[in-house]
């Protein structure tokens, strides 16, 4: 224990909530990989588990690493690594590859480690800490509109823009949360009205061309449609069957579940292990333990705003928003998708489905939050008399 509060600092709710989702994530994982072994006959149940537990504890590693690193650090390093972060999307989107014909140009592949890379999750975190950067620094300053749409839009816009073809769901997720940021950051709402409905011209552009040169955008409006169709019951069994299967796998579940790794749907489902986690958590678990992880997520939020709501700094105070809030956000998503709230998005669930990119990314935005509360307990220890004095002692 005295290890434990020696070297690890920050919110230690978060610590202990991360602890138990991500230990809890090796069953669920462990229990749907069957679908991966014995319908598409990759690899086996044993092998998942194994390679998930390694990828939690790099992650658990990117996290304690990041934290021992002040926040401040952060605000440059952001300016250094977003021209590398679009340059690896624009390399990513046209290298990518097309699954069943659709375009989805959303990985990079790491033949060492036998592992894809989804630059949009590293750009989704890199982005945010430039903007929180951008709205710090011109914090007590008159923005100049022009000024602001060279330094903060435009690399905005470069991201957004990149993602988009190939992933509208993170694309929509990114654009929000920046706005979301820009409005708390006191960035002038004219300005940010007027960048609103420029975003919204630039997207309905975006439809309007995909549908004229759909071959430059294989299949990706027909894909949004049909799921949208599907959310509005417009969809026919082709395009409701994961939604179905989803709902089938939450209501036999009853309240407590049928009990780990003894999912029926999790064979039928696909993306048991990723974006439709949550139905097989909650068909083994039952609604117990569906509302149980539920309340975890909202805690991991509460925790959160505490964390803004304890920081000194305007800097460390967006930097949690804006790299914690996703993860509460995305997390919400994937349970909304799971029970029929939401349409098909494709975002899996944080610190619980299996993956490597999203999971890493996840850890890497825990540490910077808990760099920000370490950052400050460290501060609150130097002005504390009775930690002057056992110092001298």
């Amino acid at each position: 224990m005295r290890f434990i509060t020696k070297h690890i600092h920050g919110d230690r709710a978060i610590w202990a909530i991360v602890a138990l989702l991500s230990v809890f994530s090796f069953l669920p994982v462990y229990s749907a990989s069957s679908n991966l072994v014995y319908v598409l006959g990759i690899g086996s149940v044993t092998g998942h588990l194994i390679k998930h537990v390694a990828i939690v504890l790099i992650g658990i590693s990117i996290m304690y690493a990041v934290h021992r690193i002040p926040f401040k650090y952060f605000s440059g390093l952001s300016v250094i690594t977003l021209p590398i972060v679009w340059l690896l999307l624009i390399y990513t989107a046209l290298q990518g590859n097309l699954i069943e014909g659709a375009n989805a140009s959303r990985w990079i592949k790491i033949p060492i480690l036998g592992l894809s890379f989804q630059t949009s999750t590293l750009a989704s975190v890199v982005l945010m800490v430039y903007v929180a950067r951008y709205l710090s620094v011109n914090k007590e300053k008159n923005i100049n509109f022009w000024r602001s749409l060279l330094v903060l839009w435009l690399p905005v816009m470069l991201v957004i823009s990149t993602i988009l073809p190939s992933n509208l769901s993170t694309a929509a997720l990114i654009g929000v949360l920046v706005f979301f940021l820009a409005f708390i950051g006191n960035y002038p709402k004219k300005y940010l009205l007027l960048m609103l409905g420029t975003a919204a011209l630039f997207f309905s552009l975006f439809i309007m061309t995909a549908k004229a040169y759909p071959d430059a955008f294989p299949n990706r409006i027909d894909t949004w449609i049909s799921r949208i169709d599907s959310f509005i019951g417009k969809g026919d069994a082709n395009t409701n069957y994961q939604v179905e299967r989803a709902k089938i796998a939450i209501a036999t579940g009853g309240v407590v579940g049928k009990g780990a790794g003894k999912s029926v749907m999790k064979n039928l489902l696909p993306q048991s292990t990723s974006d439709f986690i949550y139905a097989i958590i909650t068909e083994e678990y039952g609604s117990a333990g569906g509302l149980s992880l539920l309340f975890l997520y909202l805690l991991l939020l509460f925790r959160i705003f505490m964390c803004v709501y304890k920081a000194n700094d305007f800097f460390g105070q967006l930097l949690i928003i804006g790299v914690g809030l996703p993860i509460i956000i995305q997390s919400l998503v994937n349970m909304g998708v799971a029970v029929s709230v939401l349409p098909v998005t494709g975002q899996p669930l944080p610190l619980i489905s299996s993956g490597g990119t999203s999971i890493w990314m996840t850890f890497l935005a825990l540490g910077i939050v808990q760099s920000v509360t370490a950052g400050r307990m460290a501060e609150n220890d130097e002005k504390n008399p009775l930690a002057i004095l056992s110092e001298a002692v």
